[in-house]
């Protein structure tokens, strides 16, 4: 296939070079910030329109609500390249309703429309095991399958609605902070209790509290490896889609509330880029005690 590919950041670079590694195309806009490695694997063009309208299906993984609005609708967008016949697959984590109104306005060019958010982070896009949540038509998703088992191991259409995918996202991002909330309050009271945090961690993971937050990002919290990963500024614009969705719905969700406001005092502190792990920080500090030292 010929995919065009918007977005080659931390995330997208990877999931791009696995695409191009099983044989497609792979067409993106014209950067400076483009490495030579991209160069080489890529055809560029001048931007967004041109890319949409050489490619078959055209990916985005941008960060946030209005960069994909721009890079769709703005001048020179995808949308002024998109036509009859075409895919566009949107794997960035966005808003639930802002996806709908993208969707219906590409759809009414004669596209069809997928949102396609991941979970897994840096590591995941690197060994192409991302876990893909899709919504969209059962026919994008059966075009978009082999692209997707290039890129990750666990893809569900979580329901053929555009929007589905991007709020299974949400509620995916609601449970790792609240979790990542829960292994950072618990290894700080063990540190203050003068318990061996490294110990109560080992201890842990052998009971019915182990979870895949508890083995490695309680493990960065103890040695202190708070490179990103994912960054807590990135997680903090998630929980406010979770936050504005839910008051969309009348949802309470008192508990992601919390956690938004420890990542606040995290960003607050300098910590925008750290990875999420570190919003263990905002607890030792309330609780003047370190879970070990930096």
């Amino acid at each position: 296939m010929k995919i065009g590919f918007i977005g080659l950041g931390i995330m997208g670079r990877p999931m791009a070079l696995h695409l191009r590694a099983a044989g497609h195309d792979l067409l993106v806009p014209e950067r400076a910030s483009l490495t030579a490695e991209l160069r080489e694997a890529a055809t560029t063009l001048p931007d967004p329109a041109a890319v949409a309208g050489a490619a078959e299906v055209v990916i985005l993984m941008l960060p946030d609500t209005p960069d994909v609005e721009a890079v769709l609708f703005g001048p020179r967008g995808v949308a002024e390249g998109i036509g009859s016949g075409k895919l566009v697959i949107d794997m960035s984590s966005i808003s639930p309703v802002a996806t709908k109104d993208f969707a219906e306005r590409i759809n009414a060019r004669g596209a069809d429309y997928l949102d396609a958010p991941v979970s897994g982070g840096e590591v995941g896009a690197k060994q192409a095991t991302l876990t893909i949540m899709v919504g969209g038509s059962q026919a994008a998703f059966d075009r978009a399958q082999p692209l997707f088992a290039t890129m990750g191991k666990n893809v569900t259409l979580v329901g053929e609605n555009n929007g589905a995918g991007q709020t299974c996202k949400v509620a995916n991002q609601i449970i790792v902070a609240l979790t990542i909330e829960a292994v950072g309050e618990a290894l700080v009271f063990a540190a203050k209790a003068g318990a061996d945090p490294a110990k109560v961690r080992q201890a842990l993971m052998g009971g019915l509290a182990t979870s895949r937050i508890l083995e490695l990002h309680g493990d960065r919290m103890i040695k202190r490896t708070f490179d990103p990963g994912f960054r807590i500024a990135l997680h903090q614009k998630d929980l406010n889609l979770a936050l504005q969705t839910g008051r969309e719905l009348g949802v309470a969700l008192p508990n992601t509330a919390m956690a938004q406001q420890l990542f606040s005092a995290c960003v607050a502190a300098g910590g925008g880029g750290w990875d999420h792990s570190g919003m263990v920080k905002a607890l030792e500090t309330l609780s003047a005690q370190k879970v070990s030292p930096d």
